[in-house]
C-alpha cells in the first residue's frame, strides 16, 4: 500500500478519513479506501458542526507531530469525511514522523 501523504515543497500533504464524534481524539493508522487509495484514519470527539471536527483534526495532527496548530491547514474537504491537510515544514522529516506514528 502506498502512503496517504505526499511531500511538497512547502511541507507534507496528508489525505485523512475523519470519524467525527468518535469518542476520543486519535490517529488510528492507515487504511485503503475501496478504490485502493490510502488514507490516514483519524477520529475526533468534536461533532461535524461549524468546522469543529476540522479544527479537532488540525489540532490533533499538530499535537501528534509536536508542531504549533498554525502549521496545519485544511486544503480540501471542509464538509466531507475525506479531507486533505497541509502540514508546513520540512516534508521529509514530517513524513518520517507521521510514518512512525502510524507504524509504517
Amino acid at each position: 500500500m502506498r502512503f496517504p501523504w505526499r511531500i511538497r515543497p512547502e511541507g507534507l500533504e496528508v489525505r485523512v478519513r475523519v470519524t467525527p464524534k468518535g469518542g476520543r481524539d486519535a490517529i488510528d493508522g492507515v487504511e485503503a479506501l475501496s478504490d485502493g487509495k490510502p488514507v490516514l484514519k483519524v477520529r475526533v470527539r468534536a461533532a461535524p458542526e461549524d468546522g469543529a471536527a476540522n479544527e479537532g483534526v488540525r489540532r490533533l495532527l499538530a499535537k501528534a507531530l509536536r508542531l504549533p496548530a498554525s502549521a496545519v491547514s485544511l486544503e480540501a474537504g471542509a464538509t466531507a469525511r475525506l479531507k486533505t491537510f497541509l502540514i508546513a515544514g520540512e516534508g521529509e522529516a514530517l513524513a518520517r514522523d507521521i510514518a512512525a506514528l502510524t507504524g509504517r
